[in-house]
């Protein structure tokens, strides 16, 4: 009776994740705003409590952390938007340049290099292709201006998402500590407890993350944009700040970042010696990444492999598009401590505690040998089913 209630018990449990994991996938394109907001919210929570501790309102402390956000976002834009924009126009100016080096200079390397057919980049019969297939680019414009203009109502919604993230931030911040009490009454008693302390792990894993992270990508981006803006190089800021934005996922950033660096570096000079001053600083933010930051800022409590980083942001984008990207690597972080938790209750299980009888199919055995030295060597062979004996030598 009682294996009968447990195994009705957990079929109940897994209906209803399963219908809520249903809900949020069915949701997933209206939840970019809630999640973004979630993880403001989630950030500005522990600064809210401390302010709380010094016997503030909670209204109060989550107004002035909310106000200091909000102060602190519009001062970074208000900082990066008139960089970001002289930066873009000193890259279309030098655009040209760009074009004429890979004409001149990078596509008959690689036609010399590879052994291409010397026509393969021919600009002018590419023109001519062109201009033989403008009725169709004509018709895929087309296509394209009718769904811009169909657009207009995403436009709008994309704005009301915008205006919608701090309204949001705001309430959730307010009410957090009431949302985790409600959470935690609802949650079944029978694993209440061991909910709570996975919560914990999770909690800790994620705080290590979300602060570090951020706190690596901005001293990656100020490490790189000013090294190569002190290089000289006219783009150096943009290709910093670009660098820095795209390395939490690992390498990504580093592998743009050097490409663009490397290239504009050729572009702009033209010499082996501005070259290999990129090699350097793109390998001392390597140095700097590998053996300051990161052990220092987010340490060794989230444990993800690259390669499984690098996983659950291309599976995250897969499943979800945009929110996926946005919540893989926290999503990722959970789950690795739900993993660890299911390992140890693995091993304390009897499927992994239990001994086995062996297999009749396989069974191994002691032979002696003598040796023409006069030496005895005892050796172990396996002996499948069906094989005459092993008889050892005399």
């Amino acid at each position: 009776m009682s294996m009968t209630h447990d195994t009705s018990r957990r079929w109940q449990m897994f209906a209803i994740s399963a219908v809520i994991l249903y809900v949020f996938w069915l949701l997933a394109p209206v939840l970019m705003p809630f999640a973004f907001a979630a993880m403001l919210a989630y950030m500005g929570n522990p600064l809210a409590d401390r302010l709380q501790r010094l016997r503030m309102g909670r209204t109060l402390a989550v107004s002035i952390v909310f106000t200091g956000l909000l102060l602190l976002t519009v001062g970074a834009l208000l900082l990066l938007i008139p960089l970001i924009s002289r930066q873009v126009d000193n890259l279309v100016q030098n655009l040209p340049r760009y074009v004429d080096w890979v004409r001149g200079t990078a596509l008959p390397w690689l036609q010399a290099t590879l052994h291409l057919d010397p026509g393969a980049f021919d600009t002018d019969r590419l023109m001519t292709q062109l201009k033989d297939h403008i009725g169709s680019i004509g018709g895929v414009a087309s296509s394209v201006l009718g769904k811009i203009s169909r657009s207009s109502v995403g436009v709008v919604m994309w704005l009301t998402n915008l205006v919608l993230i701090p309204v949001v931030a705001f309430y959730l911040l307010r009410d957090w500590d009431r949302l985790v009490t409600w959470i935690d009454r609802m949650l079944p008693r029978s694993i209440e407890p061991t909910i709570r302390q996975l919560a914990r792990e999770a909690d800790s894993v994620l705080g290590a993350f979300v602060r570090g992270q951020l706190l690596v990508m901005l001293a990656l981006g100020i490490f790189y944009g000013a090294s190569l803006t002190i290089m000289g190089l006219s783009v150096g800021p943009l290709i910093g700040m670009v660098a820095g934005l795209l390395s939490f996922v690992p390498y990504l950033g580093f592998i743009v970042g050097f490409g663009s660096a490397l290239i504009a570096a050729v572009v702009q000079y033209g010499d082996w010696n501005h070259v290999l001053i990129v090699i350097g600083i793109f390998t001392a933010g390597q140095l700097l990444e590998g053996y300051v930051l990161v052990p220092r800022l987010v340490g060794e409590k989230i444990g993800l492999h690259p390669v499984a980083v690098i996983f659950a942001v291309l599976a995250g984008g897969y499943l979800a598009g945009f929110l996926g990207v946005l919540l893989a690597l926290p999503a990722a972080s959970v789950i690795l401590v739900l993993l660890r938790y299911l390992g140890e209750r693995y091993r304390q299980s009897d499927l992994y505690m239990q001994d086995g009888r062996g297999d009749p199919l396989r069974t191994e055995v002691d032979v002696t040998v003598d040796t023409p030295d006069g030496t005895v060597q005892t050796s172990t062979v396996v002996r499948h089913a069906g094989d005459k004996d092993v008889v050892p030598q005399r």
